[in-house]
């Protein structure tokens, strides 16, 4: 999903060792990060960015571990720390400590006007960290790169630019809408079309100086398109009594006039909901564009994104309270979703009773949705009922359902209604400081996205990815 970085080590110069960082980087042949990032202001995407874009194996850092240290995860590079004399001791020791106890230590301890190397070690927090020479540095060895949050992103912008999609914003009449198509075009992401009054959507991005040249604003009040989405319109809903009339004025409304694009394939996809209700986006594709074959229920789910863990959580945007047949088919078809998006599916079936240890309606209906499920997707790793910690706690996965293959491992949870699943992945998100991407909507045609009013520019673009990813 991403292009490889050529890093394989990157350097937190420490007290003395700040002096000599333009020896370092010669005697390395190393890039200095604040060649690419502001240093009164480091911003880690920007970094992440430069290290994957650099040739060269060695990035001085900027001193500040655990932002140094998250960027050797990322990139797949070690982690070093660099003192200047012995007597920085202290200082290196502290700063490997907070590594520890967060759980990123450091590969190495390089000491510039000492000869020592791997027979000595300085401990840290009861951890043993060697003492490395800058030839060890330039040696390191590369590593799996650690998923977080930024990484993230960057893959999921070049895997959509790969796919060449073309999607549709109905709402240009918002400010964020016209900013994150700067980005995305800017970007290359995808081409784009833009409802809205194409002489004001021109006038409000000279405004805010973006540059919208590349997209196709397009007024859907007017213009030939119109009439022929109404006609189709009016074919589509006849068994339901819809007139011509009814369809005319039917596909004035911005959602259904884009979903009408999409199925008469003037686009891959459509993004809205930044100013209107997930109902109003996505009630025209149960209409035009309808559900694939195989699918009988609309769902979501929302990718949550932590350094080190990435998970999908469902159903927790469209249906309050799915049967059991429905709970089956959302954790099929949110095991391909996560797929797609680099997540090796394991498949939990929450509830609050783990196996058998419970009784009740509530955990009936989980525990005949496994069964189904098994049975329709006998290839697919998927166990349930389970409590949640049985989910992502091995020794209590498997002390609740020993033998289990997801138990203690899940990646792909599906909660039992939208009540808890709405909830859950508010509070993971709110406090362990992840990354959600989405509701994405599974189970149509064709690819529909709905944003959350309160949507930022960055939500908008990463939506707008997901959506182009979809369509390819």
């Amino acid at each position: 999903m991403s292009a490889h970085a050529s890093v394989k080590a990157v350097i937190s110069p420490k007290a003395g060792a700040v002096a000599h960082r333009s020896d370092i980087i010669d005697q390395l042949q190393a890039v200095d990060i604040f060649d690419h990032i502001r240093p009164s202001a480091p911003d880690f995407a920007d970094a992440l960015n430069a290290a994957y874009d650099t040739p060269s194996h060695v990035i001085v850092g900027t001193g500040e571990t655990t932002f140094d240290s998250r960027l050797a995860a990322a990139t797949g590079a070690a982690h070093y720390l660099v003192a200047g004399v012995e007597e920085d001791a202290v200082n290196v020791q502290l700063a490997a400590g907070q590594l520890v106890r967060d759980g990123r230590v450091p590969a190495g301890i390089c000491v510039l006007d000492s000869a020592g190397g791997a027979s000595r070690a300085l401990t840290a927090e009861g951890e043993a960290i060697p003492y490395v020479s800058l030839q060890d540095i330039a040696n390191a060895e590369r590593r799996e790169p650690v998923i977080g949050p930024e990484l993230f992103e960057r893959n999921l912008i070049l895997q959509a630019r790969e796919k060449k999609a073309h999607i549709v914003l109905p709402e240009g009449d918002d400010d964020r809408i016209l900013i994150a198509a700067d980005q995305l075009l800017r970007d290359k992401v995808c081409r784009l079309t833009i409802l809205g009054d194409p002489a004001a959507m021109a006038a409000r991005a000279k405004e805010l100086k973006l540059d919208l040249s590349a997209a196709n604003l397009t007024d859907p009040t007017s213009g030939t398109q119109l009439e022929e989405f109404a006609q189709e319109f009016a074919e589509l809903r006849a068994h339901k009594g819809v007139t011509i009339e009814d369809a005319r004025e039917t596909m004035k409304d911005i959602s259904y006039y884009a979903t009408m694009m999409i199925h008469k394939g003037l686009a891959d996809g459509m993004v809205s909901g930044a100013a209107h209700t997930t109902a109003h986006t996505i009630k025209p594709s149960f209409q035009i564009i309808k559900t694939a074959p195989g699918s009988s229920v609309v769902s979501s789910i929302f990718l949550m994104v932590m350094d080190g863990v990435l998970w999908a959580f469902g159903d927790c945007a469209v249906n309050p309270n799915p049967t059991s047949e429905q709970l089956a088919e959302i954790a099929a078809v949110s095991a391909q979703t996560a797929a797609q998006f680099g997540i090796e599916p394991k498949v939990a079936m929450l509830s609050y009773s783990t196996g058998t240890s419970g009784a009740g309606e509530d955990v009936e209906v989980v525990a005949a949705a496994v069964e189904k499920a098994k049975a329709d997707n006998p290839d697919l790793q998927l166990d349930g009922p389970l409590q949640f910690d049985a989910a992502v706690v091995e020794s209590v996965g498997q002390k609740k359902m020993p033998g289990s293959d997801v138990a203690g491992k899940a990646t792909v949870f599906v909660f039992p209604d939208l009540n808890s699943g709405n909830i859950a992945y508010k509070a993971v998100q709110r406090t362990a400081d992840a990354l959600a991407v989405g509701p994405i909507l599974q189970g149509l045609n064709k690819p529909v996205n709905d944003l959350s009013r309160g949507a930022t520019v960055p939500d908008i673009v990463n939506t707008v990815a997901i959506t182009a990813i979809q369509a390819g």
